[in-house]
Protein backbone atom coordinates (compact mmCIF):
# COMPACT_ATOMS: atom_id res chain seq x y z
CA UNK A 1 0.00 0.00 0.00
CA UNK A 2 1.35 3.42 -0.96
CA UNK A 3 2.04 6.03 1.71
CA UNK A 4 -0.20 8.49 -0.15
CA UNK A 5 -3.13 6.09 0.31
CA UNK A 6 -2.65 6.04 4.10
CA UNK A 7 -3.29 9.80 4.26
CA UNK A 8 -6.97 9.08 3.55
CA UNK A 9 -7.15 7.09 6.80
CA UNK A 10 -5.38 9.49 9.13
CA UNK A 11 -6.58 12.71 10.73
CA UNK A 12 -5.40 15.51 12.99
CA UNK A 13 -6.16 15.53 16.72
CA UNK A 14 -6.98 19.22 17.16
CA UNK A 15 -10.21 18.44 18.96
CA UNK A 16 -11.90 21.51 20.44
CA UNK A 17 -9.09 23.89 19.41
CA UNK A 18 -10.51 25.32 16.21
CA UNK A 19 -12.01 28.54 17.64
CA UNK A 20 -9.99 29.30 20.76
CA UNK A 21 -8.02 32.23 19.29
CA UNK A 22 -10.73 34.79 20.05
CA UNK A 23 -11.25 33.36 23.54
CA UNK A 24 -7.54 33.56 24.27
CA UNK A 25 -7.43 37.21 23.19
CA UNK A 26 -10.36 38.04 25.46
CA UNK A 27 -8.68 36.36 28.44
CA UNK A 28 -5.54 38.40 27.80
CA UNK A 29 -7.56 41.63 27.73
CA UNK A 30 -9.15 40.70 31.05
CA UNK A 31 -5.71 39.97 32.53
CA UNK A 32 -4.47 43.40 31.41
CA UNK A 33 -7.48 45.17 32.95
CA UNK A 34 -7.15 43.22 36.19
CA UNK A 35 -3.42 43.87 36.50
CA UNK A 36 -3.85 47.63 35.91
CA UNK A 37 -6.55 47.83 38.60
CA UNK A 38 -4.42 45.68 40.92
CA UNK A 39 -1.38 47.96 40.55
CA UNK A 40 -3.46 51.11 41.10
CA UNK A 41 -5.10 49.73 44.24
CA UNK A 42 -1.85 48.43 45.75
CA UNK A 43 -0.09 51.72 44.97
CA UNK A 44 -3.01 53.70 46.42
CA UNK A 45 -3.08 51.54 49.52
CA UNK A 46 0.62 52.06 50.15
CA UNK A 47 0.48 55.78 49.36
CA UNK A 48 -2.59 56.58 51.45
CA UNK A 49 -2.14 53.98 54.16
CA UNK A 50 -5.41 52.28 53.23
CA UNK A 51 -5.60 48.62 54.23
CA UNK A 52 -8.89 48.27 52.33
CA UNK A 53 -7.30 49.34 49.04
CA UNK A 54 -4.20 47.22 49.69
CA UNK A 55 -6.24 44.13 50.58
CA UNK A 56 -8.44 44.43 47.49
CA UNK A 57 -5.36 44.90 45.31
CA UNK A 58 -3.82 41.71 46.67
CA UNK A 59 -7.18 39.98 46.20
CA UNK A 60 -7.12 40.99 42.52
CA UNK A 61 -3.61 39.55 42.28
CA UNK A 62 -5.00 36.09 43.11
CA UNK A 63 -7.57 36.38 40.31
CA UNK A 64 -4.92 37.62 37.89
CA UNK A 65 -3.02 34.42 38.67
CA UNK A 66 -6.07 32.30 37.86
CA UNK A 67 -6.60 34.18 34.59
CA UNK A 68 -2.91 33.70 33.74
CA UNK A 69 -3.44 29.94 34.13
CA UNK A 70 -6.25 30.13 31.58
CA UNK A 71 -4.11 32.09 29.11
CA UNK A 72 -1.21 29.65 29.56
CA UNK A 73 -3.53 26.69 28.93
CA UNK A 74 -4.71 28.16 25.62
CA UNK A 75 -1.15 28.85 24.49
CA UNK A 76 0.10 25.41 25.55
CA UNK A 77 -2.79 23.59 23.87
CA UNK A 78 -2.28 25.51 20.62
CA UNK A 79 1.49 25.07 20.59
CA UNK A 80 1.36 21.32 21.23
CA UNK A 81 -1.76 20.52 19.20
CA UNK A 82 0.24 18.44 16.69
CA UNK A 83 2.59 16.87 19.27
CA UNK A 84 2.36 13.06 18.88
CA UNK A 85 3.06 12.62 22.61
CA UNK A 86 -0.58 13.60 23.24
CA UNK A 87 -2.52 10.59 21.94
CA UNK A 88 -5.81 12.46 21.50
CA UNK A 89 -4.42 15.97 21.16
CA UNK A 90 -4.38 18.69 23.80
CA UNK A 91 -8.14 19.09 24.21
CA UNK A 92 -7.97 18.17 27.89
CA UNK A 93 -5.52 20.94 28.79
CA UNK A 94 -8.48 23.29 29.14
CA UNK A 95 -10.15 20.90 31.58
CA UNK A 96 -6.94 20.75 33.62
CA UNK A 97 -6.81 24.56 33.77
CA UNK A 98 -10.48 24.65 34.73
CA UNK A 99 -9.83 22.16 37.53
CA UNK A 100 -6.97 24.32 38.83
CA UNK A 101 -9.22 27.40 38.73
CA UNK A 102 -11.93 25.53 40.65
CA UNK A 103 -9.42 24.57 43.36
CA UNK A 104 -8.31 28.20 43.65
CA UNK A 105 -11.96 29.27 43.89
CA UNK A 106 -12.57 26.78 46.71
CA UNK A 107 -9.52 28.13 48.54
CA UNK A 108 -10.80 31.67 48.09
CA UNK A 109 -14.22 30.66 49.46
CA UNK A 110 -12.66 29.02 52.54
CA UNK A 111 -10.55 32.11 53.31
CA UNK A 112 -13.57 34.34 52.71
CA UNK A 113 -15.77 32.29 55.06
CA UNK A 114 -13.08 32.14 57.76
CA UNK A 115 -12.50 35.90 57.66
CA UNK A 116 -16.25 36.57 57.79
CA UNK A 117 -16.83 34.27 60.76
CA UNK A 118 -13.90 35.91 62.55
CA UNK A 119 -15.46 39.36 62.02
CA UNK A 120 -18.82 38.15 63.28
CA UNK A 121 -17.17 37.00 66.51
CA UNK A 122 -14.88 40.02 66.85
CA UNK A 123 -16.25 42.97 64.79
CA UNK A 124 -13.74 45.45 63.42
CA UNK A 125 -14.19 49.14 62.64
CA UNK A 126 -15.19 49.81 59.02
CA UNK A 127 -14.34 53.03 57.13
CA UNK A 128 -17.49 52.95 55.02
CA UNK A 129 -16.73 55.64 52.43
CA UNK A 130 -13.33 54.26 51.53
CA UNK A 131 -14.55 50.67 51.55
CA UNK A 132 -17.44 51.60 49.23
CA UNK A 133 -14.98 53.20 46.82
CA UNK A 134 -12.86 50.04 46.74
CA UNK A 135 -15.90 47.83 46.18
CA UNK A 136 -17.12 50.10 43.37
CA UNK A 137 -13.74 49.95 41.62
CA UNK A 138 -13.70 46.16 41.91
CA UNK A 139 -17.25 45.86 40.57
CA UNK A 140 -16.48 48.08 37.57
CA UNK A 141 -13.37 46.09 36.65
CA UNK A 142 -15.20 42.77 36.96
CA UNK A 143 -18.23 44.01 35.01
CA UNK A 144 -16.00 44.85 32.03
CA UNK A 145 -14.15 41.54 32.39
CA UNK A 146 -17.40 39.55 32.55
CA UNK A 147 -18.67 41.18 29.35
CA UNK A 148 -15.43 40.27 27.57
CA UNK A 149 -15.49 36.65 28.72
CA UNK A 150 -19.22 35.98 28.42
CA UNK A 151 -19.18 36.33 24.61
CA UNK A 152 -16.93 33.30 24.28
CA UNK A 153 -18.26 31.45 27.31
CA UNK A 154 -21.69 30.77 25.85
CA UNK A 155 -22.94 29.13 29.06
CA UNK A 156 -22.52 31.98 31.49
CA UNK A 157 -25.94 31.33 33.00
CA UNK A 158 -25.05 27.86 34.19
CA UNK A 159 -23.46 27.76 37.63
CA UNK A 160 -24.88 24.45 38.75
CA UNK A 161 -28.55 25.43 39.05
CA UNK A 162 -30.83 22.58 39.93
CA UNK A 163 -33.78 21.58 37.80
CA UNK A 164 -31.84 21.14 34.57
CA UNK A 165 -29.53 18.28 33.75
CA UNK A 166 -26.46 19.49 31.86
CA UNK A 167 -24.73 16.11 32.02
CA UNK A 168 -25.45 15.31 28.39
CA UNK A 169 -23.83 18.52 27.06
CA UNK A 170 -21.12 19.30 29.64
CA UNK A 171 -18.51 17.97 27.20
CA UNK A 172 -19.20 20.97 24.94
CA UNK A 173 -18.04 23.47 27.60
CA UNK A 174 -14.70 25.20 27.30
CA UNK A 175 -13.80 24.43 30.93
CA UNK A 176 -10.74 26.67 30.75
CA UNK A 177 -12.81 29.73 29.82
CA UNK A 178 -15.52 28.75 32.28
CA UNK A 179 -12.96 28.67 35.11
CA UNK A 180 -11.77 32.18 34.20
CA UNK A 181 -15.36 33.40 33.89
CA UNK A 182 -16.31 32.01 37.30
CA UNK A 183 -13.35 33.79 38.91
CA UNK A 184 -14.57 37.10 37.47
CA UNK A 185 -18.19 36.42 38.47
CA UNK A 186 -17.13 35.38 41.98
CA UNK A 187 -15.17 38.62 42.36
CA UNK A 188 -18.11 40.65 41.04
CA UNK A 189 -20.47 38.87 43.44
CA UNK A 190 -18.13 39.72 46.32
CA UNK A 191 -18.20 43.39 45.30
CA UNK A 192 -22.02 43.48 44.98
CA UNK A 193 -22.53 41.83 48.37
CA UNK A 194 -19.93 44.11 49.92
CA UNK A 195 -21.64 47.25 48.55
CA UNK A 196 -25.03 46.08 49.85
CA UNK A 197 -23.60 45.26 53.28
CA UNK A 198 -21.63 48.51 53.52
CA UNK A 199 -24.68 50.60 52.60
CA UNK A 200 -26.72 48.74 55.24
CA UNK A 201 -23.97 49.33 57.79
CA UNK A 202 -23.52 53.01 56.94
CA UNK A 203 -27.19 54.04 56.82
CA UNK A 204 -28.94 51.47 59.05
CA UNK A 205 -26.16 50.65 61.48
CA UNK A 206 -26.22 46.94 60.55
CA UNK A 207 -22.49 46.35 60.83
CA UNK A 208 -23.09 42.59 61.08
CA UNK A 209 -24.27 42.59 57.45
CA UNK A 210 -20.69 42.90 56.18
CA UNK A 211 -19.42 39.54 57.53
CA UNK A 212 -22.83 37.89 56.93
CA UNK A 213 -22.70 38.75 53.21
CA UNK A 214 -19.17 37.35 53.16
CA UNK A 215 -20.52 33.99 54.35
CA UNK A 216 -23.33 34.05 51.77
CA UNK A 217 -20.80 34.79 49.02
CA UNK A 218 -18.53 31.97 50.19
CA UNK A 219 -21.41 29.48 50.04
CA UNK A 220 -22.35 30.51 46.48
CA UNK A 221 -18.74 30.43 45.27
CA UNK A 222 -18.29 26.97 46.83
CA UNK A 223 -21.33 25.71 44.94
CA UNK A 224 -20.05 27.06 41.61
CA UNK A 225 -16.53 25.75 42.10
CA UNK A 226 -17.83 22.32 43.15
CA UNK A 227 -19.82 22.07 39.92
CA UNK A 228 -16.73 22.98 37.89
CA UNK A 229 -14.62 20.48 39.86
CA UNK A 230 -17.13 17.72 39.13
CA UNK A 231 -17.22 18.42 35.40
CA UNK A 232 -13.48 18.86 34.87
CA UNK A 233 -12.47 15.88 37.02
CA UNK A 234 -14.79 13.68 34.96
CA UNK A 235 -12.96 14.76 31.80
CA UNK A 236 -9.53 14.26 33.36
CA UNK A 237 -10.19 10.70 34.58
CA UNK A 238 -11.95 9.61 31.34
CA UNK A 239 -15.33 9.17 32.98
CA UNK A 240 -17.96 7.35 30.93
CA UNK A 241 -20.27 9.66 28.99
CA UNK A 242 -23.77 10.27 30.43
CA UNK A 243 -26.36 7.51 30.06
CA UNK A 244 -28.39 9.34 27.35
CA UNK A 245 -25.29 9.48 25.14
CA UNK A 246 -24.48 5.79 25.65
CA UNK A 247 -28.11 4.84 25.06
CA UNK A 248 -28.23 6.83 21.82
CA UNK A 249 -25.16 4.96 20.55
CA UNK A 250 -26.60 1.58 21.59
CA UNK A 251 -29.96 2.29 19.93
CA UNK A 252 -28.27 3.43 16.72
CA UNK A 253 -26.13 0.28 16.49
CA UNK A 254 -28.73 -2.30 17.47
CA UNK A 255 -31.54 -0.82 15.43
CA UNK A 256 -33.91 -3.75 15.83
CA UNK A 257 -31.69 -6.32 14.07
CA UNK A 258 -29.46 -9.07 15.42
CA UNK A 259 -26.61 -6.64 16.18
CA UNK A 260 -25.89 -6.18 19.88
CA UNK A 261 -23.46 -3.84 21.66
CA UNK A 262 -21.39 -6.05 23.96
CA UNK A 263 -18.96 -3.41 25.22
CA UNK A 264 -19.07 0.38 25.04
CA UNK A 265 -16.63 3.08 26.17
CA UNK A 266 -17.35 6.77 25.51
CA UNK A 267 -15.28 9.58 27.01
CA UNK A 268 -14.47 13.25 26.44
CA UNK A 269 -11.19 14.20 24.76
CA UNK A 270 -11.86 17.92 24.34
CA UNK A 271 -14.63 20.53 24.17
CA UNK A 272 -17.39 19.06 22.00
CA UNK A 273 -15.36 15.95 21.15
CA UNK A 274 -15.69 12.35 22.36
CA UNK A 275 -13.79 9.15 21.63
CA UNK A 276 -15.61 5.82 21.44
CA UNK A 277 -14.65 2.16 21.52
CA UNK A 278 -17.48 -0.31 20.98
CA UNK A 279 -17.75 -4.05 20.41
CA UNK A 280 -20.60 -5.45 18.31
CA UNK A 281 -21.72 -9.08 18.45
CA UNK A 282 -23.94 -10.15 15.55
CA UNK A 283 -25.21 -13.09 13.50
CA UNK A 284 -24.36 -11.27 10.27
CA UNK A 285 -21.07 -9.39 10.69
CA UNK A 286 -20.44 -6.33 8.54
CA UNK A 287 -17.40 -4.13 8.01
CA UNK A 288 -16.68 -1.66 10.86
CA UNK A 289 -17.62 1.27 8.61
CA UNK A 290 -21.15 -0.14 8.38
CA UNK A 291 -21.63 0.37 12.13
CA UNK A 292 -19.64 3.61 12.28
CA UNK A 293 -21.97 5.20 9.71
CA UNK A 294 -24.96 4.48 11.95
CA UNK A 295 -23.70 6.69 14.78
CA UNK A 296 -25.49 10.04 15.30
CA UNK A 297 -23.54 13.12 14.22
CA UNK A 298 -24.74 15.35 17.08
CA UNK A 299 -22.89 13.37 19.76
CA UNK A 300 -19.48 14.75 18.77
CA UNK A 301 -17.92 11.31 18.14
CA UNK A 302 -14.63 12.20 16.47
CA UNK A 303 -12.54 9.11 17.22
CA UNK A 304 -14.46 5.84 16.84
CA UNK A 305 -13.07 2.30 17.04
CA UNK A 306 -15.39 -0.63 16.24
CA UNK A 307 -14.79 -4.32 16.99
CA UNK A 308 -17.09 -6.77 15.19
CA UNK A 309 -17.56 -10.33 16.50
CA UNK A 310 -19.63 -13.16 15.05
CA UNK A 311 -22.05 -14.60 17.58
CA UNK A 312 -20.44 -17.84 18.89
CA UNK A 313 -23.82 -19.60 19.15
CA UNK A 314 -24.32 -19.59 15.39
CA UNK A 315 -22.42 -21.10 12.49
CA UNK A 316 -19.72 -19.21 10.59
CA UNK A 317 -20.95 -16.36 8.40
CA UNK A 318 -21.61 -17.13 4.77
Amino acid sequence: MHTETLKDWTHAHRFGLGDTGERERRVRWVIAITVVAMVLEIAGGLAFGSMALLADGLHMASHATALAIAAFAYAFARRHAANPRFSFGTGKVGALAGFASAVLLLGFAVVMAGESIGRLIAPTQIVFDQALMVAAIGLAVNAVSAVLLRHGHGHGHDHGHEGHDHAADDHAHDHNLRGAYLHVIADALTSVLAIAALLAGKYAGWVWMDPMMGIVGAVLITRWSWGLLRQTSGVLVDAQAPEPVCQAITDAIEGGGSDRVADLHVWSIGPGARATILAVVTDTPQAPDHYRDRLPDHLGLVHVSVEVHHCPHHGPPA
